[in-house]
């Protein structure tokens, strides 16, 4: 089956295919034109709101569908929680600090110093 330009020009949105953009308005001269406006999506918005597009990465399959939050696993509600940073953590009592603040701050330690070897190497 031929598929035409105007449906394959339609169906852009969707497969999102990379290429050359096709400027609309005059012809010729630098600049190419102004758009008339924003396009109006072509998906759903019931679409929109179950899938994470862009999420497969490979050539066969489907995006992922978004699950209820009591399906994904409790640790990743923490991921974005905000951490102490190096200097304020060097400023407590490593005694005193949780367990996973004391990982953090040997790890920390250990990359500072590295970096401070790594920059009077590069210096000599």
């Amino acid at each position: 089956m031929a598929m035409t330009y105007r449906k394959l020009k339609n169906l852009t949105p969707i497969m999102q295919i990379r290429g050359f953009a096709i400027a609309k308005g005059k012809k010729g001269g630098k600049g190419g034109g102004a758009a008339d406006g924003t396009k109006d999506s072509v998906l759903s918005s019931e679409i929109k709101s179950t899938t994470v597009f862009g999420a497969n990465i490979l050539k066969e399959g489907a995006d992922p569908k978004i699950l209820p939050e009591k399906e994904y696993p409790d640790w990743l509600w923490g991921l974005l929680d905000k951490r102490p940073p190096l200097s304020e953590l060097r400023r407590k009592d490593p005694e005193l600090l949780p367990f996973e603040d004391v990982k953090r701050l040997v790890k920390l330690n250990n990359r500072s110093r590295i970096k401070e070897n790594n920059a009077l190497k590069a210096k000599n």
